[in-house]
């Protein structure tokens, strides 16, 4: 099984940097994405996002003719599908109108002996979903839920496990889940990724992979909701948590997460309800622990607000408008520039709603702000530091690891300052 080309659909935080790692590997890959800007920065040999050594990949992937974007789906031997799987409406139910799009968009080019695989994190079934997709647009091709290891069409589920500002090693290196729709699907799948992947490539079927992932992140997001509620219990209690962490933590079978404002991302923040939306009845730990964690920014901005009236008691010649709040971080984990479901952009846009003062925002890793704080201008650390009479921490980035606040109130979401 051997694979000259190969189509990525959706080039962002997941879909560029795979691209660009099977294109290092002298296979030619048609990046697609929907973002005409995007396309056109790929193919000048750069990076509309922030991972490390991802442009010295792209650059090189391009320059040699080995990669190049597109806004329209082009023939290929195998397609790889990265695009978003966000919430629809306000229950958090999945969102798979973008994967029912990039269907649409490659069942036109597809032909017999073609692989095509499913990454975006899904809810179980989703790659059966993308399959009737595909089949109904392409009548004339067979597919693996009709025809099994007959069909024309390979098709598989390989979430992808990567951590941001590592993913280019992750990639590499991370074992890799191969989910089929039938053994052939996934040996074809394996076949693949067996390209670059130094990891193991452990095989099972579709609905189990897709139910990996999500298994993966709502363990995750429980043990950070532990973490969160402990921190709330605490403050109630007049306990440091970061140390009564510490002290737990010295006994050889415990292992506790830190707390912070929240919990981010297009992962943790997201899969866990992927898993509540198909068995409401069942998921109840996984339910409460996703409430926890949503609730932590509104506990963060009543932190706030009673910082405020502290420092107000404590200067009374002064009003509301009179203060300047700072918020340190943005993104929704440290030294990205990721802003999807962060607590901290989340926190920040309240802020700027709720507080008559000014508010300064400091995020070194983006070059402007996003459009739901366009009112607002980015700050320096070293502005906010002498303006600012609260200074509130919601990422811990190295540069505020480095550094501190020495005058006004401080509230430290994240036990650093």
């Amino acid at each position: 099984m051997k694979f000259s080309s190969l189509s990525v659909i959706g080039l962002g935080y997941i879909g560029l940097p795979t691209a660009a790692v099977f294109a290092s590997r002298k296979i030619k890959v048609i990046g697609v994405d929907v973002n005409q800007r995007a396309v056109d920065t790929i193919n000048q040999g750069k990076i509309h996002i922030v991972e490390p050594d991802l442009d010295i990949a792209v650059h090189a992937a391009v320059t040699e003719g080995y990669l190049k974007a597109t806004t329209t789906p082009e023939p290929a031997d195998a397609f790889i599908v990265a695009v978003p799987t966000p919430f629809k409406g306000d229950n958090h139910d999945p969102d798979l109108s973008y994967i029912e799009a990039a269907s649409k968009a490659i069942a036109p080019v597809l032909a017999k002996g073609n692989l095509v695989i499913l990454e975006s994190t899904s809810p179980v079934g989703a790659t059966e979903q993308m399959a009737e997709w595909l089949a109904t647009a392409r009548p004339d091709l067979t597919f693996p839920q009709t025809h099994g290891e007959d069909s024309d069409i390979r098709i598989a589920h390989c979430p992808e496990r990567v951590l941001p500002g590592h993913v280019m090693r992750e990639l590499i290196e991370n074992d890799r889940v191969i989910g089929g729709m039938t053994p052939k699907c996934s040996a074809y799948s394996v076949a693949l990724y067996k390209t670059f992947v130094q990891g193991e490539c452990v095989v099972t079927n579709a609905r189990t992979a897709e139910m990996a992932k999500l298994t993966e992140n709502s363990f995750r997001d429980v043990n950070i909701a532990f973490a969160n509620e402990l921190s709330m219990i605490c403050d109630k209690l007049d306990i440091n948590v970061w140390e009564l962490i510490k002290l737990a933590n010295r006994h050889p079978r415990v292992n506790i997460l830190q707390p912070g404002p929240g919990v981010g991302g297009h992962c943790i923040a997201v899969d866990p309800w992927f898993i509540v939306s198909k068995t409401p009845e069942l998921a109840k730990l996984i339910r409460t622990a996703r409430e926890v964690n949503d609730s932590k920014p509104g506990w963060v901005i009543d932190k706030v607000k009673l910082a405020i009236a502290d420092f107000l008691q404590a200067n009374p010649t002064k009003t509301v408008k009179d203060v300047t709040v700072a918020c340190y971080g943005l993104a929704f984990k440290p030294d990205i520039d990721d802003l999807r479901e962060s607590p901290a952009m989340a926190i920040a846009q309240q802020i700027v709603k709720i507080h008559s003062g000014r508010v300064l925002l400091v995020e070194p890793n983006i070059a402007q702000l996003p459009a739901k704080l366009a009112s607002q201008s980015l700050s320096s650390v070293e502005q906010a530091f002498i303006e600012a009479d609260i200074h509130i921490l919601l990422v811990d980035h190295k540069l505020f690891k480095t550094t501190k606040p020495v005058t006004g109130v401080i509230v430290d979401s994240k036990g650093i300052w």
